[in-house]
């Protein structure tokens, strides 16, 4: 259910993104109690990717998932910088993150909806 879509400016070698799409779909599960085995978890290096009128790291980052409650976004946000930070040392000024609940009935997988 939970997807997360990383884009960045970084460039990630074949080594770098299976690391960082192994560690992120862990991560998520946790933060978000689900498990593991519905987790989607996609990562883009090299994008071309501008903020603050500058080219250095950055990320532009989409968390969906089924049931994502409001009052969870902050500590998510948090989460998501400090994971960011360590893995590709994207500064956390430099992350926009876009946070979407998806109703069951609009979240299709294996021929049916959850």
């Amino acid at each position: 259910m939970p997807y997360l879509r990383i884009e960045t400016n970084v460039e990630l070698d074949d080594a770098k993104t299976d690391h960082l799409l192994s560690a992120a779909s862990k991560a998520i599960a946790a933060e978000l109690g689900k498990p593991e085995r519905y987790v989607m978890v996609q990562a883009t290096g090299g994008a071309a990717l501008m903020f603050d009128a500058s080219r250095e790291p950055a990320a532009y980052v989409e968390l969906k998932s089924i049931g994502l409650p409001e009052g969870q976004t902050q500590p998510l946000s948090r989460f998501l910088c400090v994971f960011l930070e360590k893995e590709l040392g994207i500064a956390p000024d430099r992350v926009y993150i876009e946070f979407i609940d998806i109703p069951r009935k609009f979240w299709g997988w294996n021929g049916g909806t959850f």
